[in-house]
């Protein structure tokens, strides 16, 4: 099976197990704008699901055997298990599987300019942000991006260029499968402690994605993390750095906030002074982002007042400190997809800048993997937050260990001095808040899993 590749399936039947995740139902898209014949199923249809079903795909709710039916080549994510049934019938009817990354790497090998964006934290950031400015700047990219961008419409964007931009995720090794000509690097920090053994293994896996790029590539990293500079060190093509502190290719200087928390700044570029680059998103963690797509942006020749004004324009991505609303009290609900501990310090000091009266952090923990493996640095995560609810862990691919739980969590918080409240339902939470929040309080629904559904009921 590891033979087959994608081109040699044009205008044949695709279908996608699990079609309705962000990527896949990207990469679905793609291949219906190519003039495949794609179906798919998952167990839940969406925004997403929908919006294939509108281009043309056969959408299916739920796993069956049946599904897959007249297809040539099956595509399946990671969370798909071998006992599913339609990976079994594939395997019956001896019809042609691969997964998700591999299809991702192979439609990356048709593009003589692939980009893939990789790090711990920031992707989707900075995906979103590099993407819009290669659009505006007339390059017309294919975009796959792992959030939903308002500016393409969703999530994904087939564009007519050599120019392609996605996400590359470390989880499972599946960057390894891609073929980037300019890899970024944004930071690499523990994270997927279910696959990865510790830090020692995931630099290694950087490593192994940065070598991918050819001697003619580049590898764009941040120098200001101490892993990605010692990576940047290690590889045999150009390499450009950028950074706020430590001394890069890329700088930036006299950052100041406004009264939202966002950064203005001035980029250099070593003796080249390209002027001052004001951001519409919040958080210090943003000036990153917005370096490394200014640096990948100076390698691809895009005129700096094209750059700034693109940078300028970007509101940010769904579930990104997306501002949803205000509540009948006048309290401010914001939804973002922190779930590591580094992403929610981001998040809470993006908060800190952003016009508050008290904060609030509703939390659901995502797998009971990263929150048994990183529990010390969740304890220490949510300084500066005023009340902080925890809900249960969002299970994701995992099964209940029973020996870790958000109430252990939220104890372990109480302990350290910040009062944390466990309460496993959201319609509790929801009206604990609406009972006890005030007027010009921020309220945070912060997790990669369904949390959001509180704020869209405090918003109703």
């Amino acid at each position: 099976m590891d033979k087959v590749h994608i081109r040699d399936f044009a205008g044949r039947h695709v279908h996608f197990i699990g079609i309705g995740g962000i990527s896949m139902s990207g990469l679905a898209e793609i291949l219906l704008e190519k003039g495949y014949k794609v179906s798919g199923s998952d167990l839940q249809q969406s925004r997403l699901t929908k919006r294939l079903e509108d281009n043309g795909a056969i959408i299916y709710q739920g796993h069956n055997a049946r599904n897959i039916e007249g297809a040539d080549l099956v595509v399946y994510t990671a969370a798909v298990k071998n006992d599913n049934p339609e990976l079994m019938a594939a395997a019956d009817k001896n019809i042609p599987c691969m997964d998700r990354a591999t299809l991702l790497g192979q439609i990356m090998e048709t593009f003589q300019f692939a980009i893939g964006v990789s790090g711990t934290h920031g992707k989707t950031t900075t995906t979103s942000m590099l993407s819009i400015v290669m659009k505006h700047a007339g390059l017309d990219p294919t975009i796959l991006v792992g959030g939903e961008l308002d500016e393409i419409g969703g999530n994904v964007r087939t564009g007519q260029s050599e120019y392609f931009i996605t996400e590359a995720c470390e989880y499972m090794d599946s960057f390894l499968k891609f073929h980037p000509y300019m890899a970024v690097i944004l930071n690499i920090d523990s994270d997927h402690l279910d696959y990865f053994k510790d830090l020692d293994q995931i630099y290694s896996s950087f490593k192994k994605y940065a070598g991918l790029v050819p001697e003619s590539g580049y590898v764009i990293g941040c120098g200001d993390d101490p892993l990605v500079s010692r990576l940047m060190k290690e590889v045999n093509c150009h390499t450009v750095s950028y950074g706020i502190n430590q001394p890069a290719d890329w700088m930036a200087k006299d950052i100041t906030f406004d009264n939202s928390g966002c950064a203005s700044f001035r980029a250099v570029n070593g003796t080249r002074d390209l002027g001052i680059f004001s951001l519409k998103i919040p958080g210090r963690h943003n000036v990153y982002n917005a370096l490394a797509t200014i640096a990948a942006c100076g390698i691809m020749g895009i005129p700096a007042e094209t750059i700034r004004e693109s940078i300028q324009k970007y509101g940010g991505t769904h579930r990104r400190f997306e501002v949803k609303g205000k509540t009948s009290n006048q309290a401010t609900v914001v939804d973002d997809y922190a779930h590591h501990p580094t992403e929610i310090k981001a998040t809470i000091n993006a908060a800190l800048n952003y016009p508050h009266n008290r904060i609030w952090c509703v939390y659901q923990p995502h797998t009971y993997t990263r929150t048994k493996k990183l529990f010390n640095e969740f304890t220490q995560a949510f300084n500066g937050v005023d009340f902080l609810i925890m809900a249960d862990i969002y299970a994701a691919r995992e099964k209940n260990p029973g020996d870790i739980s958000s109430g252990m969590l939220a104890d372990s918080i109480s302990e350290n001095g910040l009062k944390c409240l466990y309460m496993p339902e959201f319609d509790k939470i929801e009206e604990y808040i609406r009972q006890h929040s005030e007027p010009g309080d921020l309220i945070i629904t912060m997790g990669a899993g369904d949390i959001y559904k509180v704020g869209d009921a405090l918003l109703k």
